[in-house]
């Protein structure tokens, strides 16, 4: 069997909030740029008006949209890429990947999950109900968590801006995210 495509998604909020812990999937998908010696993202009408990297094991793609509001806009661009594979085989092969940030691991650790709870991700939630449960693979980006369960705290702490430590431990997790990636599209050889 052939290598499996890999469409791989990162859910993030844009503009003021990109550089926050609750964007840990957009800042490790721009690390993966470099990592895989990719071409620079760019705005993509065929993709949603995503900003796109794609190379010859991976097609990446950056959510445009808010986070809760994530699913329709991936459930297009993951329709998107499954027309541009060439036969109906590649289609049912191919995976979806999507990286978010995951509250409840140690900074900069990523851990890869089929299925299962969003345990209250609100982006997980909206690409949940429009693609399914068991649609796609999560690889979460670990922002550990503050001492607080109080959701108004939880908030705060996703959503200010990561400090140079916090960024470079989100960054880092792109070796082990291609070592998961690579798993994934080898799956079924």
């Amino acid at each position: 069997m052939a290598l499996r495509s890999i469409f791989v998604a990162s859910l993030g909020n844009p503009n003021k909030y990109l550089n926050t812990l609750h964007s840990a999937g957009h800042i490790v998908l721009a690390s993966l740029v470099s990592e895989l010696s990719y071409p620079p993202l760019e705005r993509s009408r065929h993709f949603g008006n995503a900003l796109v990297s794609a190379g010859p094991e991976f097609t990446l793609w950056q959510s445009p949209s808010m986070m809760n509001l994530s699913g329709p806009p991936l459930a297009a661009a993951w329709s998107t890429f499954l027309r541009s594979l060439p036969s109906k085989e590649e289609r049912k092969a191919a995976r979806l990947v999507v990286l978010h940030d995951e509250l409840e691991s140690p900074l900069g650790k990523a851990k890869a999950r089929s299925g299962g709870s969003t345990k209250g991700h609100n982006g997980l939630k909206s690409c949940v109900g429009t693609l399914g449960a068991k649609a796609f693979v999560r690889i979460g980006i670990g922002i550990g968590r503050p001492e607080s369960r109080d959701s108004d705290d939880v908030s705060r702490f996703v959503l200010r801006r990561t400090t140079a430590v916090e960024a470079d431990a989100i960054k880092n997790a792109a070796g082990p995210v291609v070592a998961l990636l690579t798993e994934l599209r080898e799956e079924g050889e």
